[in-house]
């Protein structure tokens, strides 16, 4: 497949088609919205669809929709969108504008030899509860800003819908280094990688390459089509040398207090 003709099946399966364990779906003629059903959880608008002319009326509506509910929300921006100039609709609107996230996606039929291949490194799905208190340890050294409300949802998730996610850890001397997790979508052929955090001291040997590879090989396993990442600029070129093509770049946009 072209690049468009994967962003199109994207933006079909994986924003319009969305569906979220713990969320609900408000759809509008408009826009996605998925709803956190914890009255403190994450809260996202996945996909809109404006133009020039109704931009900012549907900004505000967007806004009156979550603050009637007395939450924050992220709106989740791609560089395809329209209106061309949304980005700066939105700061004008008192929007957060984040960093820059790439959208890629790789063809799990044109998997690569290295993703294809077995690794030294001691990788495990986690399966228990021990291994959920790993995971939760790794992502509390490398994500501490965002890990409780993180993990809270991944362990509701884990204990509520299994099928539709797998936690990752790779393990030197007995010691997590690395958590990664990958979800799959009932109803899209793409699975979606998440986390891929690695401790310092042990990047760039092999870590992110052996956790990435064996959520590929699952997700090829379960019959998924592609894998898809957003990636940070850290793992962008790692994906790349893997064979994942930009799609997109997107930027997460939280909505003003």
């Amino acid at each position: 497949m072209t690049t468009n003709e994967i962003l199109e099946l994207y933006d079909s399966c994986e924003r319009r088609g969305t569906d979220y364990p713990g969320y609900h779906r408000e759809e509008t003629a408009r826009s996605l919205r998925m709803v956190n059903d914890e009255p403190d959880g994450h809260n996202c608008l996945v996909y809109s669809r404006l133009d020039e002319a109704n931009a900012d009326a549907e900004i505000e509506e967007e806004l009156a929709f979550f603050r009637g509910l007395g939450r924050k929300f992220e709106w989740k921006l791609y560089s395809h969108d329209r209106p061309s100039d949304l980005k700066e609709r939105l700061a004008a609107h008192g929007f957060s504008i984040g960093e820059d996230e790439a959208i890629m996606a790789l063809e799990l039929a044109d998997l690569p030899p290295d993703l294809a291949a077995k690794h030294p490194h001691d990788v495990r799905k986690v399966v228990d509860e021990a291994g959920l208190a790993d995971y939760t340890a790794v992502d509390a050294l490398t994500w501490p800003e965002n890990h409780e409300q993180y993990m809270k949802e991944l362990v509701k998730t884990f204990h509520e819908a299994p099928e539709r996610m797998s936690m990752w850890l790779v393990y030197v001397d007995g010691v997590p280094v690395c958590s990664a997790r990958i979800d799959f979508p009932e109803k899209s052929p793409f699975a979606s990688l998440w986390g891929g955090s690695t401790l310092e001291p042990y990047r760039k040997r092999g870590v992110y390459t052996a956790i990435l590879s064996a959520r590929a090989q699952e997700a090829i396993s379960r019959g998924y089509r592609f894998l898809t990442i957003d990636a940070s600029p850290m793992s962008r070129p790692i994906v790349t040398r893997h064979g994942f093509r930009l799609l997109s770049i997107s930027n997460p946009c939280d909505s003003p207090a």
